[in-house]
């Protein structure tokens, strides 16, 4: 018994054909004002990247089922939806050939397999039209030869390279209509080559191959493509001419792929989650589309689907993150300093590029971010501040997870698991004397992958603040803020008032410091007194009191506080406590 309610609707977790979502009842949030854009956009070739699950696929297929000619009406796939009422829809719909690629799954290890994945598929729009080419009058014997050896795996490189411009322009022939080109994922074969060490292969075939298909064809009605990211115009899209490029900082199409917040808000009200808005909205929102707040469709539709309604990074569990832990990491030699502002809830300023030349990824630190934004794991917090340079912050909790997964594999790969947490429970307990002697056991495991030579104060820092992760749970972890008259390094604020704050900070005695006092005092000059370890721990406790850092815990409550001063020369390091809150209060 339903009390009357009507049953609801399947959720379409996995499935991205559109026919099959329409034709099986399952829920559908309406996207088809993407094929008026799409028709009214002034670009023969559109090229629109977003990260992820968030739709490509499905509004490709949409597009498919409206545009294509074929032997049956298709029309009421659209009923009730935005498009159906639109003066495009009897003018266009079901009038072109349409040639349909997704590169989705083409994720080889070689260039071989990668090679054989994608003729294979070349061979199905063959065989899908093999009546077409072999018993109509457009073809002649020598087009009919090239075919068959399409159909019987026997055509060369160079004709695969052109297969896309061969089809396109028999499907013109065949039907006396321009034809619409789809390609969805263009980008996946690209991914893989790179990180499988293919990549000069794959991209020269992907490049000849949609050149062929979409520069100066004048069969072409409109070419739609989707990816990840704009592969750089000297990559792949070198001669098009003015592919119009939309990708997640733009206004065009900003609310085609993912889930508005109103969009949102009616789905858990279908599904009576509407008390769970607050937690979908912290966990799976964020993203900026344009000026639109977008939410992760996959997340959220799984958040619905289950049973036990409880957030969980759906999104990052379905994805390989190898390439962008290579690149966090710095091909696992040391963590970036900025991945701790980021997971403190800070913003970093950076440029954004919305192309890309994959090779350049390994030599060029600052494309590291545009390729973390276009994926998905960064979000624009708003306009351009200058010229290519935007304020960037982690999205979503979803995302903050898969950053402390990623950094805790870091650690467990350079660490043993006990002796992390033998020197976080000697921190978290205040014994000074064992954290110190822990830290020292870690660094020296580590900092051999780490270049000192550069700003070493921060590569302890980020050091530090990477193992603190574990602690994220129970403690609220901040660096680099304003509290008192200056700002500290590092804070571990307590989720409980009851609970033992902790201040930290980083001082580097240099090198030479040794080295002075071997050398002969010059005559007339006063002999310069050498720092010691012990003077520059000194010198950072009278800091953390001087500058009052502890104010901000004390405002919160908190009573007891520790405050540590961390000294380091290359790989030496001393610790010393200062004077706690505890202290203060006896």
């Amino acid at each position: 018994m339903n009390n009357g309610q009507k049953p609801k609707k399947k959720l379409p977790i996995g499935t991205s054909d559109f026919r099959k979502l329409r034709e099986n009842n399952y829920h559908y949030i309406d996207k088809s004002r993407f094929v008026r854009d799409v028709i009214d956009d002034s670009s023969e070739v559109l090229l629109i990247p977003r990260p992820r699950r968030f739709g490509k696929t499905l509004n490709l297929s949409m597009l498919r089922y409206f545009f294509e000619k074929s032997g049956e009406d298709r029309s009421a796939l659209f009923d009730g939806l935005a498009v159906r009422n639109d003066e495009v829809f009897e003018a266009h719909q079901g009038r072109y050939p349409v040639i349909w690629m997704t590169f989705k799954d083409v994720k080889e290890r070689s260039w071989d397999a990668c090679y054989r994945k994608i003729t294979g598929m070349i061979r199905t729009l063959f065989r899908e039209r093999r009546d077409m080419f072999l018993s109509s009058d457009i073809s002649d014997e020598t087009d009919r030869k090239l075919v068959r050896r399409f159909l019987e795996k026997t055509a060369s490189l160079e004709e695969c390279e052109d297969s896309l411009r061969f089809l396109s322009e028999c499907s013109f022939e065949h039907s006396r209509e321009k034809v619409v080109i789809l390609i969805d994922e263009y980008d996946t074969p690209l991914h893989a080559g790179y990180a499988e060490g293919y990549y000069e292969e794959v991209i020269s075939f992907i490049r000849n191959f949609l050149g062929g298909g979409l520069k100066d064809n004048p069969h072409l009605f409109k070419g739609v493509l989707t990816g990840i990211l704009r592969v750089a115009k000297e990559s792949v899209f070198s001669g098009l001419n003015n592919p119009g490029v939309y990708t997640l900082l733009d206004e065009e199409f900003k609310s085609a792929f993912g889930f508005t917040d109103d969009e949102v808000r009616s789905l858990l009200a279908d599904y009576g989650l509407s008390d769970g808005y607050d937690e979908v909205s912290h966990w799976y929102n964020g993203y900026l589309f344009g000026d639109e707040v977008i939410y992760n469709p996959w997340s959220v539709m799984n958040y619905a689907a289950k049973k036990r309604r409880k957030a969980r990074p759906w999104w990052v569990n379905t994805g390989d993150t190898e390439i962008i832990e290579r690149l966090a990491t710095r091909e696992g030699g040391e963590l970036r300093e900025e991945l701790g502002q980021l997971l403190e809830g800070g913003a970093i300023t950076k440029p954004v590029y919305d192309s890309i030349i994959m090779r350049d990824l390994k030599t060029r630190d600052d494309l590291l971010w545009s390729f973390l934004l276009f994926s998905g794991y960064l979000k624009v917090t708003g306009p351009e501040i200058r010229r290519n340079f935007y304020d960037l912050r982690i999205p979503n909790e979803e995302v903050r997870v898969a950053y402390e997964e990623m950094i805790e594999r870091w650690f467990a790969e350079k660490v043993r698991s006990n002796q992390l947490e033998e020197m976080l429970g000697a921190l978290e307990s205040g014994d000074v004397v064992l954290f110190e002697r822990m830290l020292r056991v870690i660094v020296m495991r580590i900092m051999s992958y780490h270049d000192l030579a550069g700003e070493p104060e921060k590569v302890y820092h980020a050091l530090v603040l990477g193992m603190l992760v574990r602690l994220s749970g129970k403690y609220e972890i901040r660096s680099n803020r304003e509290s008192g008259y200056g700002r500290y390094d590092l804070m571990m604020k307590p989720e409980d008032p009851g609970g033992r704050g902790i201040i930290i900070e980083f001082k580097r005695l240099d090198d030479d410091e040794k080295k002075k006092g071997k050398k002969k005092k010059k005559k007339g000059k006063k002999k310069k007194k050498m720092k010691t370890p012990e003077d520059a721990l000194r010198e950072a406790l009278e800091q953390i009191e001087k500058r009052g850092y502890a104010a901000e815990l004390e405002a919160a409550g908190i009573r007891k506080i520790l405050k540590l001063a961390v000294v380091f020369r290359g790989k030496e390091l001393w610790v010393k406590q200062g004077e706690t809150g505890e202290e203060q209060n006896e």
